[in-house]
């Protein structure tokens, strides 16, 4: 099937489309490296913004099969700094539904600009969770702990120190070796941006003023987080996928708790966004958004439809989701 109609011109990215695990499209487009006229490929890797924030919750889940964790322990039980005045109750499982009130260091509800973050905090002193530190354990509490769901990117940073200190391994380290790769993802990983492996595309930002893009190396953290940050290829997020809905990273029954709502809006579940269709089923979604970088990826289980964009100039991939996934999803008649 051809989708170049909803393509616009300057899309820079890859598209990928699976059905009933057949890929139905797949194409690149842009530049991995623009000064250099450097084309995307299919292998391309990609950064993913918030996207990792599942990773790391598959991770989470299986340490609380392997009843190393529990949804109910308390963060103050396990980590070994000093909190000052966020709640130590809070527990595992708001971290996971985003229910927690820990003050976020980048709170989507009140800032626009990620790039905003550096301004006083220089990005390439983050090279590990902990390094955000600094960004918030000095404020106080959103709200009380389980009061109401927020988005919060804290709480995925935080969920990253407590794999490290469970495993007593780096969170990066922790999900190559039990979440990438068991599912053949060796396209996949955390990179630092000022050392980064062969085939990863450069993420730009477009400066109105100058007319011209530059690389976002200023505008997000050199390496990514339990929040986020992980690089990957629309190929291994396929794998990912699809080992995760073979229950060969989790249990059946852990990963329909993983995709059952998990909070009153009925719109997430645990590391991953909950899509109501009018059957009252629900198709799943990742997503991610930095400086220069736009990722979407979603699976329709009842339509065996796997649909994932990633782009490296911040173009609209939830627009171009949409519209491929109408053109694909036939009205009952």
């Amino acid at each position: 099937m051809e989708f170049t109609k909803f393509i616009a011109k300057d899309f820079s990215g890859v598209i990928s489309v699976t059905q009933n695990r057949g890929n139905i499209y797949q194409k690149a487009f842009g530049y991995a490296d623009l000064a250099n006229k450097l084309l995307n490929e299919i292998d391309t890797k990609f950064a993913t913004a918030s996207a990792g924030k599942v990773f790391v919750a598959v991770a989470i889940l299986h340490l609380i099969e392997q009843r190393r964790l529990s949804f109910n322990s308390y963060i103050g039980d396990i980590l070994d700094f000093d909190l000052k005045e966020i709640d130590p109750r809070i527990t595992i499982r708001q971290l996971l539904n985003h229910t927690s009130g820990i003050p976020d260091y980048f709170d989507e509800s009140t800032m626009n600009n990620y790039g905003d973050l550096w301004t006083d905090y220089p990005n390439y002193k983050i090279r590990m969770s902990s390094d955000l530190l600094p960004l918030f354990i000095n404020k106080s509490m959103l709200y009380p702990a389980g009061d109401r769901f927020q988005y919060n990117n804290t709480g995925f940073v935080v969920l990253g120190l407590i794999i490290e200190a469970i495993t007593g391994l780096r969170f990066d380290e922790y999900l190559d070796k039990n979440v990438f790769s068991p599912c053949g993802m060796m396209n996949t990983g955390y990179y630092e941006l000022d050392r980064l492996p062969a085939k990863c595309a450069n993420a730009y930002i477009y400066d109105d003023a100058a007319k011209e893009f530059y690389t976002n190396i200023y505008s997000v953290d050199v390496k990514g987080t339990g929040a986020g940050g992980a690089f990957t290829t629309a190929a291994d997020v396929e794998k990912f996928w699809d080992h995760l809905m073979d229950y060969k990273l989790l249990s059946k029954e852990m990963l329909k708790e993983m995709l059952t709502p998990q909070v009153d809006e009925n719109c997430y579940g645990y590391g991953i966004w909950l899509d109501e269709k009018e059957d009252g089923l629900y198709s799943y979604h990742f997503e991610g958004c930095d400086p220069g970088v736009s990722f979407f990826t979603s699976y329709d289980q009842q339509e065996d439809l796997l649909i994932t964009l990633v782009s490296n100039f911040g173009c609209n991939v939830w627009q171009l989701y949409r519209n491929v996934k109408n053109s694909l999803i036939v009205p009952n008649s």
